[in-house]
């Protein structure tokens, strides 16, 4: 596996390849990876010849008092991880070469950005959709792949990647979880044992409301009621949002009669949980 760091080593990699007809395929992350990612990764090398997994913790999507600077990292390990799963290349780039300085140009998707995590975490998909348009723009693959764990996220940059004329192919990947339905994350690792038991309510509230809808409940008040009354048999957990949108354009609907997403944020001790389930008619 071969690590890059310098961007314009990237291109001139990316340029060969392309140039001799391969297909590559990016997997973006923020490092400290699980096997979340590394199914990202199967999937990838199911989808083309050369796959690229880049590294950047991107300083632009946390906002004041977020958990930038504790956000875990291990480079060595996930490497060792890569490695294993025979990814091609590992592209692990600096904030420097990423936001040069004197750097003031920003991508945002104005309406999918607003609701859901983007009223908690004002700024967050302004930092996402830049820093992704600079991966695609620096990498050149033909397709990229995203968790649908970040469900809002899979959304803008899809419709960024429409909106900008972006020649790539977004890819959504099903979410991967724990024996016990926890959405894996990163941010798990913040969490205790007692936490760490007290986080499968998120899951739990999800598959409840999925009963109801298969049983014909179609009603966003009675599901999204019911989510919050699971959710609220657990002393530890914090509810910020829980919210049933349509799942395209992610506007807030009364009932579902079209493919809906029923998603939720929630924080359990210093971590914040987000999960989701796509309800379709």
């Amino acid at each position: 596996m071969q690590i890059i760091e310098p961007i314009s080593d990237m291109r001139e990699w990316s340029e060969s390849q392309r140039r001799a007809g391969r297909r590559i395929v990016l997997v973006p992350t923020m490092g400290f990876l699980h096997e979340g990612h590394l199914c990202l990764m199967r999937d990838a090398r199911l989808r083309g010849d050369l796959v690229v997994a880049s590294i950047f913790v991107n300083p632009t999507q946390f906002g004041p008092g977020e958990d930038f600077a504790a956000y875990p990292r291990d480079f060595e390990r996930d490497r060792r991880m890569l490695e294993a799963e025979g990814v091609d290349v590992l592209f692990h780039p600096s904030a420097a070469q990423i936001y040069p300085a004197g750097a003031q140009t920003f991508v945002e998707v104005e309406k999918l950005s607003a609701p859901l995590c983007g009223a908690a975490r004002l700024g967050h998909f302004r930092g996402v959709a830049t820093v992704v348009a600079k991966l695609l723009n620096i990498v050149q693959p033909h397709a990229a792949i995203f968790g649908e764990k970040d469900f809002q996220q899979l959304q803008v940059i899809r419709r960024m990647v429409r909106d900008l004329a972006m020649d790539v192919e977004i890819i959504g990947h099903p979410i991967v979880r724990e024996s016990d339905g926890l959405a894996m994350s990163s941010r798990n690792s913040y969490l205790t044992a007692a936490e760490r038991q007290a986080a499968v309510c998120l899951s739990r509230a999800l598959c409840k409301a999925e009963r109801w809808f298969r049983r014909g409940e179609k009603a966003a008040a009675a599901l999204v009621n019911l989510v919050v009354a699971e959710l609220a048999k657990e002393p530890l957990a914090k509810v910020e949002y829980v919210q049933l949108c349509d799942a395209e354009t992610l506007d807030e609907v009364g009932a579902i009669g079209a493919p809906a997403v029923l998603a939720l944020a929630v924080r359990i001790g210093n971590a914040r949980l987000i999960d989701n389930r796509v309800l379709k008619p």
